[in-house]
């Protein structure tokens, strides 16, 4: 484990105006990955030993924290976080909490995956963060409850050891720990409030499932698809296009900013693994004024690493679910879809199955990570 961009110490008082002016943040290299922490995978915070001041539900908002200096409740000021009650010591000989004393909660993820890197978030927490987190990772398998994960048999892996963080500060960690995990254990020293928890990786699906599902969706987040590459993330990031059901926002699609040259926009997916496509939907749903005009797709051979276009340049309708029976089915493993001349698209679905090479990759692989 290495920290990113290391924050500690707390941060200024608020004095008004914009709350994220003096937020302390960097650039880290992992926050390109998927969210597996993310509530629209499925994620939930299960459980948690406190939440006296604010519900730990609030850690995988979507959305950056708010802040509002007015909001006051019964029990004190409200924040857009987790946040746990003071902790005492034992006597007046020993007011202070002694060293092993600590906060916890506990992460299902939205999807099992590698975790590259995870940012503990502590904006708008100045003065009431934690004095340091640490976060471990299991995997289990089915959906266990809390009691079965805090069972004493259950083996946790360290991810981040006990480390000092900063307060109003996104404090970055990158993990090098190749296993696959379902569940997170997040630890605040002694106690205190963290806003948002963000957990970077690769989905690692199970391929008993997906081999039992048969015809599904080959790109998709949930199943292990991933965006390589894009031309441009200017208004969103590409990686909506592949999350779970439909648009409901415009900026819960993809959109690049308006083209002034010649030329056109594309994202490079990779699938879950070698798969024979048989259907596609591009939808360009609550995209009215500014989805793209056309769309095309080609894939890439996995054997003989060729690129064949697989839809040609097709008419595209504003605010649309366009779905497309592909006459023979295509065999890929990794697919671009280039729209023109720019504009967006808000999801991309590859229906299909596993060819029997990839079966074969994706269970060695899961084998390979503990599955």
């Amino acid at each position: 484990m290495t920290a990113t961009a290391h924050f500690t110490g707390d941060a200024n008082p608020y004095g008004g105006g914009d709350p994220y002016a003096d937020y302390r943040t960097a650039d880290h290299p992992f926050t390109h990955l998927v969210d597996l922490a993310d509530r629209r995978l499925g994620a939930g915070v299960i459980a948690a030993n406190d939440e006296f001041f604010a519900e730990r539900e609030n850690l995988l908002k979507p959305e950056p924290a708010h802040f509002d200096p007015e909001r006051f409740g019964h029990k004190g000021k409200i924040m857009d976080g987790w946040e746990t009650r003071r902790r005492r010591g034992a006597s007046a000989e020993r007011p202070h909490p002694v060293d092993e004393d600590h906060d916890w909660a506990l992460i299902r993820l939205g999807a099992p995956g590698i975790v590259r890197g995870l940012v503990v978030d502590t904006a708008h927490f100045r003065g009431n963060y934690p004095q340091a987190v640490s976060v471990e990772a299991v995997s289990l398998p089915g959906s266990p409850s809390p009691e079965e994960l805090l069972a004493p048999d259950v083996k946790w892996t360290t991810l981040v050891p006990r480390t000092a963080v900063g307060g109003h500060a996104a404090n970055g960690f990158a993990v090098d720990v190749e296993r696959r995990f379902t569940h997170l254990r997040l630890n605040q020293h002694p106690d205190g409030g963290i806003a948002r928890l963000r957990v970077y990786g690769e989905v690692a699906p199970d391929p008993a499932w997906l081999t039992a599902l048969g015809t599904f969706d080959v790109v998709a987040l949930e199943n292990g698809g991933r965006v390589e590459d894009a031309s441009d993330r200017f208004y969103s990031p590409a990686t909506n296009t592949i999350q779970p059901g439909r648009s409901h926002k415009m900026d819960d699609g993809w959109e690049t900013r308006r083209r002034r040259d010649r030329g056109n926009d594309w994202i490079h997916y990779h699938l879950a693994e070698e798969a024979d496509i048989r259907a596609v939907e591009i939808d360009t749903a609550c995209l009215k004024g500014n989805a793209a005009g056309w769309a095309r797709l080609t894939a890439r051979d996995a054997e003989t690493g060729a690129w064949t276009e697989f839809l040609p340049r097709t008419r595209l309708q504003p605010d649309t679910d366009h779905r497309f029976v592909l006459p023979v089915a295509v065999r890929a493993d990794q697919v671009r879809i280039d729209i023109f001349p720019d504009g967006g698209i808000s999801r991309l679905r590859l229906f299909g199955s596993l060819t029997e090479r990839g079966t074969a990759r994706l269970t060695a692989r899961h084998a390979e990570l503990g599955g």
